[in-house]
């Protein structure tokens, strides 16, 4: 069950932001562990159709970047809504990733990642990915940045509301 404070939007947006506003993130089968103005949270059961190496069964970079790339834009959300009430579209402008070993065969994967900064047209994001049993033994981690305003659609599913949100 996603955990929530007093200062975040709420888990159910956040996942209808994830699963129907991003579909590839649907596809890949990404989780709300946990929402909060500091930080988020995301998971990626372990799926044998992201290996990305038949012989060790260990998952695709690419899995871990969506997942690492998804958490840091989420993370950015919460930050934004935390300070502002509001919720704005934003896009990815630079994200550096580090890979530090391979994501394991079987094991699912977690992301958490913090907005370090916000201004008025960009957000700071830092990320990392690790498996829930060692979070100290890093499998990635990131540096990003975010354009914020980045469309004037929203960023929810239709008919999806923000608890708690000006009109």
């Amino acid at each position: 069950m996603p955990q929530i404070s007093s200062d975040a939007i709420d888990p159910k947006v956040v996942e209808a932001m994830v699963l129907q506003g991003i579909p590839h993130c649907a596809a890949l089968g990404v989780r709300v562990i946990e929402v909060k103005a500091s930080h988020v949270t995301l998971s990626l059961p372990y799926n044998a159709d992201l290996v990305g190496d038949p012989v060790s069964g260990i998952l695709h970079g690419g899995a871990v970047t969506s997942l690492i790339d998804s958490v840091a834009g989420m993370a950015v959300f919460a930050a934004l809504f935390a300070a502002q009430q509001k919720l704005q579209a934003i896009a990815t402008l630079d994200l550096r990733i580090d890979y530090l070993k391979p994501a394991l065969a079987q094991k699912e994967l977690y992301a958490t990642a913090e907005c370090y900064k916000l201004t008025r047209s960009i957000a700071f994001a830092r990320g990392r990915a690790y498996h829930p049993e060692t979070p100290d033994d890093l499998v990635a981690n990131c540096v990003g940045t975010f354009m914020i305003g980045s469309s004037d659609k929203p960023p929810l599913p239709k008919g999806a509301k923000v608890p708690g949100a000006a009109p």
